[in-house]
């Protein structure tokens, strides 16, 4: 019984969509797939997890339990900065990743700005209407969270430097996939990075060699980006 009381089991549970391939799961919870893999045909074989078109998550009470331990845990022990990107796996909310986490995640994690460990937001475009249950959901996590812009100075009574920063729209959200994340187009992206071009020339110019995209040359005067 215990055997099956695991991190790797508690991310899949928690982080599995209806659908989701295997590798999914795994780029999602930042895992191997061989070792996703193994654990699913375990969770599988007590019935908590099926594969039938993708994953399909059949034991909605274990996904409970999973999530008030993480929960509980959470409280006691900041995420780092790679389980920050796990946890809003966990919300079964739709959202994309925005801004300079939008150049994080087409990059591959290949380009890094304006983040260090004193703060580290987390830029995420969300449903207008899910605005509260987002909030909800990373208090339950005792993350700290705002709303429209960053605001650095809201870890400076909290236990950690992570925190999210979400930018709520009323239009559909249809994001891209990369590596198991959901980002806003690259279309998206590459404008934003133009827009405050000083801050990403070098992400520019990895985005230009692996996506083919064609690049402006002409950019705006040095603006800060966050």
């Amino acid at each position: 019984m215990m055997d099956y009381v695991d991190t790797t089991a508690a991310k899949i549970v928690l982080a599995a969509s209806d659908g989701d391939s295997i590798r999914r799961v795994a780029q999602k919870i930042d895992g191997t797939y061989s070792w996703v893999h193994t654990w699913i045909e375990r969770l599988e074989a007590i019935n908590v997890v099926e594969r039938a078109d993708g994953v399909r998550v059949t034991a909605p009470e274990v996904r409970d339990g999973f999530a008030q331990l993480i929960e509980t845990i959470a409280r006691q022990t900041s995420p780092s900065v790679d389980e920050a990107y796990v946890i809003p796996h966990f919300a079964e909310m739709d959202f994309a990743y925005t801004k300079i986490d939008a150049v994080y995640v087409w990059t591959h994690g290949g380009y890094q700005i304006a983040r260090g460990g004193d703060a580290y937001p987390v830029f995420m475009r969300v449903d207008e209407a899910d605005v509260e249950q987002w909030q909800s959901f990373f208090d339950r996590y005792d993350i700290p969270a705002v709303i429209g812009e960053r605001d650095d100075a809201i870890v400076d009574d909290a236990g950690g430097a992570i925190y999210y920063s979400l930018f709520p729209t009323s239009d559909p959200l249809d994001p891209e996939w990369v590596d198991g994340n959901p980002v806003i187009p690259l279309t998206e992206t590459v404008a934003y990075m133009q827009e405050y071009r000083w801050n990403f020339e070098p992400a520019l110019e990895m985005v230009a060699d692996e996506y083919d995209v064609a690049i402006d040359v002409d950019g705006p005067d040095y603006a800060p980006a966050q």
